[in-house]
């Protein structure tokens, strides 16, 4: 089972669950849980291989990583601590999670804040993933990490994320991380299938007005869901909690209070 913490509280019955993006843990929301504590149960988790999270037995025999694999890691948490519905805050590969998971498991989800949601894959993003394939096996995996990140989060106030990020994944593995490389090939038929279906759950997309990367593709998907809205932060990029904490946990903490238990 995943590596997980909770903070209960003592009146509410409203569960958040945070899932972070491919390379990071659950330690990139420390900015959030104080606040968060105080109005809601909160979950973290680490996704597989990740924080203190092991690849687990089961993928000796398994190498191959699915969506649906990693999503169903998350479910098997919520079935162990009982917890039937959840909001879901994810940031970056974290929202591509969630919304497999709501696909998935929609009577689990009240509402989904995606934090720099992945909607669809730019070219430049599809050109450095080719890139990456090539040379995947032959270089150290954190040289092609630093190169993803400082792509994503190319300027000097994205500093803190692309460190953050960084150190995060050096606790991955070698062949960790090409498991989650290759399940990202898998990505665009997903992608594809999220801008085409209104799931019709209550969505909040939070993006920095630097995510230069992922932005664009959000603001027209905005537009094709009915029950989905934008908060755009300016001067931020793409791991909005980290930048700007305290507009993101205002925001997003309204957001799910407006929601009755």
């Amino acid at each position: 089972m995943l590596n997980y913490t909770t903070y209960l509280h003592q009146e509410s019955s409203t569960w958040v669950t945070f899932i972070h993006g491919a390379g990071g843990s659950s330690s990139i929301w420390y900015k959030q849980v104080r606040e968060f504590k105080n109005h809601f149960n909160v979950l973290l988790l680490d996704l597989r291989g990740h924080g203190d999270s092991q690849p687990g037995i089961r993928d000796a025999f398994n190498s191959k990583y699915t969506f649906d694999y990693i999503t169903e890691d998350i479910v098997e948490v919520l079935d162990h601590l009982h917890i039937e519905k959840s909001h879901f805050v994810g940031i970056s590969l974290g929202t591509v999670l969630i919304r497999n998971l709501a696909e998935r498991h929609p009577n689990r989800v009240v509402s989904m804040v995606m934090g720099g949601a992945i909607i669809r894959l730019d070219l430049r993003f599809r050109m450095l993933m080719v890139f990456g394939n090539m040379f995947k096996s032959m270089v150290p995996y954190i040289w092609l990490y630093k190169l993803f990140t400082f792509a994503i989060m190319p300027d000097s106030n994205h500093k803190e994320s692309r460190l953050l990020f960084v150190r995060e994944a050096k606790k991955l593995y070698q062949k960790e991380f090409i498991r989650w490389y290759r399940m990202g090939s898998q990505i665009g038929p997903l992608l594809r299938l999220f801008r085409t279906a209104d799931i019709k759950i209550p969505t909040l997309y939070v993006m920095g007005g630097e995510d230069y990367l992922f932005l664009s593709s959000v603001k027209k998907m905005v537009k094709k869901q009915s029950l989905s809205s934008l908060l755009t932060i300016e001067q931020c990029g793409h791991v909005v909690n980290v930048e700007q904490p305290d507009f993101f946990n205002k925001f997003v903490i309204g957001y799910v209070s407006s929601f009755k238990n």
